[in-house]
This record gives C-alpha cells, structure tokens and sequence, in this order.
C-alpha cells in the first residue's frame, strides 16, 4: 500500500514538472518571437492615411504589387532600367554603399533620373543588429550622404540587410530619417541563376500589395524580370514603388513595413 501511494506521488510530481516545463518552453518561445519595434503592412497603413494620392495609381483601388531590387547598383542594372524604361515602370532600388554606389554613381543617378525609388541598404551590408548604435548610424548614414551627393535627394527607405532589426535599429532608423522596409517575395536569387526558377519563385508567392525583393547584381535576376513582369500583368497587378504602394500614407522614420 505504502508503495502504491508513493508510486502515485512520484507520478504526480512527474506529470506536474512536465507540464511546467511545457509552460515555460512556451513562455521562451513567445518571448522570443515578440516583436519588439513598431511595425505595420502597406494595406494597414493606407487605411489609417486620409487624402488624395498624388500620381496616376492608387493601391487602394487597383491591385498593387512592389517590385523592389537590393544590393545594386552593379554592371547590371542598366539592362535592368531598360527593362523597366521600355514598359514605363518604376521600382524601388535598396543600394548599397561599398563597391556600389562608390564604384557605379553614374548608375546610381541614372536610377534616380528616371524616376525610380532609392533606399538605403547600408554601407557594408552589415547586419545591423550584430552593430553598436554608433556603428549602425554610420553604416546607414555613410550611404545617405553618399546618395544625396549623387543624386541631390536623401531617402527615406531603408532595407536592413537580411531583414535583421530590433528596437536599436529602428531608433537609429528613426533619428535619420528612414522607414525600414521588409519583404513578402523573395526568390532567392543569390542562390540560384536558373532564371525559369526564378520567375517561378516569384509567380508562386505573389499576391496583392506585396513586395518582391530581388537582386539586380546577380546573374539569373535580370533576364527572369521580362518575364516576371509579363505574367504579372497578365495576372492582374499593377508594378509600383514601395512608397506607391503605401500612398496615401506616408513612411514613417523608424517603422517597420512587412506585408
């Protein structure tokens, strides 16, 4: 008898330790995954704006999708801005400083002239939340003023490399003025050049006010674009920047917008 009761006990005291062991597995896991900076979607943030938007598209009425390009300007962008000149589009190019802008300004205000969207995508594509505050306010600064020598106009977008940010990064973001941008779309270009894989990536994970992130450095990117952008429209969708999709709202320094 005496040995049943402590079997039971023992079982109870069992069950009990597991069962807070769950709870507490939960409570890290949520902890870990709380956000922890202000953040929003393009949708959200629209129909918290009033006003009129200023252009021929309004995301709010036509199905939108932004088509972004990060890690350029390279030797070749300029077949991609052909891309875009002979169809009369626009995108939003995340650029970064290092071997880039440094290395490629007449491309870089090429993009500009024609009527595309410039954003920050840091001087030495360093992770900003592996930095100290000083260290991501140059890395973001640097490229800013490099930017507006160039081209005359600062940004007010910015893209966190790997799409890493935390409260830090969004202050920083926030004192220079930069909205953060995140992504819906990705192809993973860096790891493939098959184009035809690609285009399928892309077609496969976009839907309305969405943005694609691609990379007009690597060599499969640029000729699955044609593509891409031909089946989109057959779909439906309207290619805009990043800052027509959130028209009538406007980018708020230090926000983060994710689809």
């Amino acid at each position: 008898m005496l040995f049943s009761t402590r079997t039971r006990r023992s079982r109870i005291l069992i069950a009990v330790a597991t069962a807070a062991a769950a709870v507490l597995a939960v409570a890290v896991t949520l902890a870990l995954t709380v956000t922890t900076y202000d953040h929003t979607s393009p949708r959200a943030a629209r129909a918290k704006a009033t006003g009129s938007v200023a252009g021929p598209v309004d995301c709010r009425r036509a199905k939108c999708v932004a088509l972004s390009f990060d890690g350029g300007p390279s030797p070749t962008t300029p077949r991609l801005l052909d891309i875009l000149k002979q169809r009369g589009l626009h995108a939003t190019f995340f650029v970064q400083g290092k071997g880039h802008i440094s290395k490629y300004p007449d491309i870089l205000r090429r993009i500009a002239e024609e009527g595309n969207e410039i954003g920050n995508h840091t001087w030495n594509h360093k992770r900003l939340t592996d930095l100290d505050e000083d260290d991501a306010r140059q890395e973001l600064a640097r490229t800013q003023n490099a930017i507006e020598r160039i081209t005359g106009t600062k940004p007010v977008l910015m893209r966190p490399p790997e799409g890493r940010t935390n409260r830090k990064v969004a202050k920083v973001c926030r004192n220079l003025g930069l909205a953060q941008v995140l992504w819906s779309v990705t192809a993973k270009d860096y790891e493939t050049t098959d184009s035809a894989l690609i285009t399928e990536r892309v077609l496969d994970q976009t839907h309305r006010d969405g943005i694609i992130l691609l990379h007009d450095l690597h060599k499969g990117t640029v000729p699955a674009v044609p593509g891409i952008l031909k089946a989109l429209k057959q779909r439906g969708y309207t290619i805009v920047t990043v800052s027509q999709l959130l028209a009538p709202a406007k980018p708020q320094p230090g926000m983060v917008y994710r689809p």
